[in-house]
């Protein structure tokens, strides 16, 4: 996965996955010296620690990933706790959006 949205919905959907992440050399010394978190992935940041890879810059190589996925596909206690972390994490983000958006509506609907 790239570093965005797209980390957090495979979360989301408690998937296995690999972070990955590169950026201009200009972009990143700038962004490393201002020193905001260690993570990139937003399964990361929100779980304030490293859940998943990251591959960062030159540390971008298919067979470093490969091996990091592989690893969360063959080992069951691993994936295991991958998938209880995203669990974890997607009730944490649960706000009931629908059954709010639908009191809304009834109300508005005067029901």
């Amino acid at each position: 996965m790239a570093s965005g949205t797209a980390t957090l919905e495979t979360a989301l959907f408690r998937k296995p996955m690999v972070i990955a992440y590169r950026m201009s050399w200009l972009n990143y010394r700038i962004m490393r010296r201002m020193g905001y978190l260690p993570w990139i992935g937003l399964p990361n940041i929100l779980s304030a620690r490293f859940v998943v890879p990251e591959f960062v810059q030159d540390a971008v190589r298919a067979p470093d990933m490969g091996e990091a996925l592989l690893r969360q596909l063959d080992d069951d206690a691993h994936r295991s706790g991958i998938v209880a972390r995203f669990s974890a994490l997607h009730e944490a983000l649960r706000r009931g959006c629908a059954e709010r958006a639908a009191t809304v509506v009834l109300e508005v609907a005067g029901a």
